[in-house]
């Protein structure tokens, strides 16, 4: 069975929604997946810019196959590293103005190890690099953010 990671409110390479935009609502999108490898006890999460070196959100300490809308609140019970805006917590896309579609990157890896002992306060890409000598495998989702909206028609 192979890994994947989707989300019920858009598949890879499709809009992300405006409400989980920094600018909108600033809420995580819900996140499921299947097919991790044998072995797996927990799961790390980066959310990143897919087109530069600038992580959005990153967590670790996560058990099951899914998590719910908003599980990047700083106050839920999930670990976070630090990101990009110095918030240890889930900032959603904030594109440059001028691009109709910038895309992101939902990389999830499956680890070996239920926890990972990092600090709490450590950065996003930090996080990533201490948990790669756990993996036993990485999937990824990649989502287009737009401030215009995807939907409107273009006179």
């Amino acid at each position: 069975m192979a890994f994947y990671i989707t989300s019920p409110l858009f598949t890879n390479g499709q809009a992300i929604p405006q409400r989980f935009a920094r600018g909108g609502e600033n809420v995580s999108p819900p996140l499921v997946w299947s097919g991790a490898p044998p072995g797996t006890r927990s799961f790390v999460l980066l959310m990143e810019d897919a087109m530069g070196p600038w992580p959005y959100w990153a967590a670790h300490g996560i058990t099951g196959e899914r998590l719910p809308e908003n599980a990047g609140a700083a106050s839920g019970p999930l670990r976070h590293g630090v990101n990009r805006y110095g918030n240890a917590c889930y900032d959603g896309p904030e594109p440059p103005p001028d691009e109709v579609f910038h895309p992101y990157r939902f990389r999830l890896g499956a680890l070996r190890s239920e926890r990972l002992d990092v600090p709490d306060a450590i950065p996003a890409f930090e996080l990533w690099a201490a948990a790669e000598p756990h993996m036993l495998g990485e999937c990824d989702l990649i989502g287009l953010y737009s401030r215009l909206d995807p939907t409107a028609q273009v006179r």
